[in-house]
């Protein structure tokens, strides 16, 4: 009998936050303690900002995604105190109360309410760990606004090379709240940060409101009596120990609108301040103040402790600050990709040499007349073309990437480029896939596939055809190198890596759908297991030998047959208005510009054929210079190699591909005519 219970649908263990009950969280803290730098680590491509009613004060918001939970994430102006605020940053404060409401005390101000969408459900007090007793200052009058709290210790890197060491354990405890320990320039506890806001949001409980000393309760207790007794609390809408907190220290705001509403409220109060003015030491506001301040001194100095940082004495901490510095970060960023760039063009062509090179020799002697001898040796021919792909280039590239990933390297080089990345409209968990297009493609989009969704996954496929494979750059760093010299080869590097961003801002256009942030995890560094590396390793090239063996051999063979028939002559003619007219190639070249689709290599070796010469160097006397840059622009962005729409297939669908093979036919043809005539009119100014 069939067990019916082991077909039933696996429920959450809680509601999620998602759609229009995602979690709203508001992002509060002082000058200079990093808040805006947690934002950024976590934001997605597509930040809404704007600026509170009838102010000049900006603010951002963006969605993020946090497991199965959503957070609508605001980032707020800095402020030193809730008390006080006038002008411009009293709309801030007006947010975290009201949101898009207007209490009754505030319906006249404005027409509209300070932000157009809802008070936060929880607040992060973002505070620089150097200065924690200052900051504290400010938590505790968080408190008072009665709603779930956390706080995150950010730039706990820096306490640390001070020889500063927080507790933040011992901290929550004294305080009641979630305290996390993070350093946002390095990603570190921004995880855990985002777990603890879903923890504390689910469990609905305010915080306590901030407790002043014995001889000021009498006075507190007095004046909340006596607001409790009208319906002060109910017309400012706000917790009634914020208000109180507020109105005995003088705040400005607060006490007019009291004033305002409440006159005889507003003196009676007035009477309890003066009372309690003469019977302490100093006035009531002044003691509310230096005692605030002492507490959250005292606070700190209980759960600091002081030492000395041996800055020298571990080497995952150093290499940790290098990789995930800013600035430093992006210089070992590049020192990984310049490694790879070795794998690429010094390690593959050797392994090329070894694998590939023998068989191809081997097949050169094979001389097929016969139909059937023709496409037996069209057929070896596509296998070894999948040997000289998978062997030479895709192997090492996925096996070091892997590597990487394993390592630990990988997150932190998608953690700094991350900002980067924004700027094109992808999150940085796209630097790697991209890093491996160097090699191939196919890998490249197979892991874009994995680390994507959405929008993302569609842009980021669609972009990832313009990064020269190594068929495309070696087509570039031979033919160009030899006639274009250095200067040029990395001017057609460059022109790629513009045309990649400047297509990158027109899909986030033409898709303006944005994904939600991330929150991108720091793993430890840790020497991955041979097992696991070798098991990943096969299951990201499997895909690749089950898809492109076949339509690889089978476009050799009809390459083949083609040429056995005399069809490209025929076809030569038809392509003939794009080669000879748009891009003033000889018009022998169409059919290897057409075939070059089975892989780019065929492009360059069939023009060797076409245009009967026995290398380069014949190259450069059939054809000229602009002819040549024109070849080269043109190689490096049309329609990617069969294998790679394959894998595109796939991953986002027909309807995807196809526009793919249209972007890029009609990028290389617009890019490449573009190109060929500021060629043709330096040429003439200059030569």
């Amino acid at each position: 009998m069939t067990n019916q219970a082991a077909w039933q649908p696996i429920k959450p263990p809680q509601a999620l936050f998602r759609g229009d009950k995602r979690l709203r969280v508001a992002l509060v803290g002082q000058p200079r303690s990093g808040k805006s730098e947690i934002f950024q680590a976590v934001s997605s491509v597509l930040v809404d900002s704007g600026t509170f009613a009838g102010t000049d004060i900006s603010y951002n918001h963006c969605q993020v995604q946090v497991g199965l939970d959503e957070i609508e994430l605001m980032d707020l102006p800095s402020f030193f105190s809730l008390r006080h605020l006038q002008g411009d940053n009293l709309e801030s404060l007006k947010y975290l109360l009201w949101g898009n409401q207007r209490p009754h005390v505030s319906t006249h101000e404005y027409l509209k309410p300070p932000a157009p969408f809802p008070h936060p459900d929880v607040m992060i007090h973002v505070i620089d760990a150097t200065a924690l007793g200052r900051s504290l200052e400010l938590s505790l009058e968080l408190m008072n606004l009665q709603q779930p709290l956390v706080l995150a210790i950010n730039m706990m890197d820096q306490a640390k090379v001070k020889g500063m060491d927080i507790d933040c354990s011992l901290l929550e405890k004294r305080l009641g709240i979630p305290v996390v320990s993070t350093a946002a320039l390095e990603g570190r506890g921004i995880s855990t940060l985002f777990e603890r806001v879903l923890e504390a949001a689910r469990k609905k409980q305010g915080n306590l409101f901030d407790v002043a000393a014995k001889h000021l309760k009498p006075w507190q207790s007095e004046a909340f009596a006596l607001l409790s007794s009208t319906y002060v609390f109910e017309t400012f809408d706000v917790p009634p120990s914020f208000l109180v907190a507020q109105l005995l220290e003088h705040d400005a705001y607060f006490s007019n609108k009291l004033t305002e509403h409440f006159p005889s409220v507003a003196e009676q109060l007035s009477e309890i301040q003066r009372r309690a003015d003469a019977e302490l030491p100093r006035t009531l506001a002044t003691e509310l103040d230096v005692d605030r301040h002492h507490r959250a001194m005292q606070h700190a100095e209980r759960v600091t402790g002081f030492g000395k940082f041996k800055s020298g004495s571990n080497w995952v901490s150093l290499l940790d600050k290098i990789m995930l510095h800013p600035q430093w970060g992006i210089v070992s960023s590049l020192s990984v990709f310049a490694l790879i760039l070795f794998v690429v063009f010094k390690l593959s062509s050797g392994l090329d040499a070894i694998t590939s090179a023998p068989l191809i020799d081997l097949l050169n002697q094979w001389y097929a007349v016969e139909l059937t001898s023709v496409i037996f040796k069209a057929v070896a021919e596509g296998l070894v073309s999948l040997i000289g792909i998978v062997m030479p280039y895709m192997l090492p590239l996925v096996l070091l990437m892997i590597f990487l990933e394993q390592t630990g390297v990988m997150a932190r080089i998608a953690f700094v480029v991350d900002r980067f990345f924004h700027h094109i409209g992808l999150h940085g968990n796209v630097a790697f896939p991209f890093l491996l297009g160097l090699g191939c493609n196919v890998p490249a989009i197979a892991v874009l596939a994995k680390v994507t969704t959405g929008r993302d996954k569609l842009v980021a496929t669609l972009l990832a055809t313009f990064i020269p494979c190594s068929a495309r750059s070696a087509i570039i760093l031979a033919l160009g190198g030899m006639v274009l010299g250095g200067l040029g080869v990395f001017f057609i590097f460059m022109l790629n890596i513009f045309i990649i961003a400047a297509l990158s801002r027109l899909l986030i256009w033409q898709f303006p759908h944005a994904e939600p942030g991330q929150i991108q995890t720091i793993p430890p560094f840790r020497w991955p297991r041979l097992k696991e590396l070798l098991l990943e390793t096969w299951f990201r090239i499997q895909d690749v030998l089950t898809i492109v063996t076949p339509l690889l051999v089978a476009g050799t063979v009809i390459l083949a047959l083609f040429q056995y028939m005399h069809i490209d002559t025929v076809l030569n003619t038809i392509l003939s208005p794009i080669t000879v007219w748009w891009l003033g190639l000889p018009a022998l070249l169409g059919v290897p510009l057409l075939f070059g689709i089975l892989r780019k290599e065929l492009s360059l070796v069939m023009m060797f054929q076409a245009l009967g010469v026995a290398g380069v160097a014949g190259v450069s006397e059939a054809m000229d210079w602009v002819q040549i840059l024109t070849f080269l622009i043109f190689v490096t962005f049309y329609v990617p190699c069969v294998s790679t729409i394959a894998m595109q297939l796939k991953v986002v669908g027909a309807k995807a591909a196809a526009y793919s093979v249209f972007l890029s036919t009609a990028t290389a043809l617009i890019v490449a005519m573009f190109i060929r005539l500021l060629a043709e009119i330096g040429r003439f100014l200059f030569l």
